[in-house]
């Protein structure tokens, strides 16, 4: 028998921890080995099919282009986990490390490596095993998310995104002229708001080169 959620989760998995992107990883196949070393009798994960297109890969059907011209959506994927009597989905995002696949760098084995990983998260959230772990993790990206350094905010991302936006009503059919007039706006005004970008930019730059020293 599975030995209890408080057991498992004071076993010290960081024996079999590989740091990579600053993150601690626990192997799938250790964590296997250690359920049955712990009381579980039968362990095994498989991904969950999609049935409208019979791979295990699922994805948003709008597509986004960026100002590159590379297209993207929002990949995501899911695993059967079992546990002895214990059945369980556990879905979650395609990611490499912290950053999402997009469709130019979407491989089978990124998938697999995701698929993995939401298999040794199922568990630790359901059995308690490398727990510890994960709470980490969310504890460091919600502390991150409060302690935010604004000097690493970049105003061309949000332009970048308002252009990706833009390309995609053009793609859906609207003219230029259309999406101005859904805006209340003139062609020649929605024009000058993409260049606000670039003006603040320079703006930013120009107040922070002002020499306080020189009076």
């Amino acid at each position: 028998m599975l030995k209890s959620y408080d057991e498992l989760r004071k076993i010290d998995v960081s024996p079999w921890t590989d740091k990579r992107d600053g993150a601690d990883y626990l192997n799938w196949a250790k964590v296997v080995d250690l359920l049955h070393e712990n009381g579980a009798e039968k362990v095994y994960f498989e991904p969950v099919v999609n049935e409208t297109t019979g791979s295990s890969l699922y994805m948003t059907e709008q597509v986004f282009t960026d100002s590159k011209g590379n297209t993207n959506r929002v990949y995501e994927t899911a695993v059967k986990i079992v546990i002895d009597d214990m059945e369980f989905i556990q879905r979650g995002p395609v990611t490499n490390g912290s950053n999402p696949v997009k469709d130019n760098s979407m491989t089978q084995q990124r998938l697999w490596n995701c698929q993995t990983r939401l298999f040794v998260k199922g568990v630790a959230i359901r059995t308690g095993l490398g727990f510890d772990l994960w709470l980490k993790e969310e504890l460091k990206e919600s502390k991150n998310s409060w302690e935010d350094d604004l000097s690493k905010h970049d105003i061309f991302k949000i332009k970048e995104r308002c252009q990706q936006i833009y390309t995609q009503k053009l793609k859906e059919g609207l003219s230029v002229k259309e999406i101005a007039e859904r805006l209340h706006k003139t062609e020649d005004e929605v024009k000058a708001l993409f260049s606000y970008f670039d003006t603040l930019s320079n703006f930013e730059k120009d107040l922070s080169n002002i020499d306080t020293k020189s009076r």
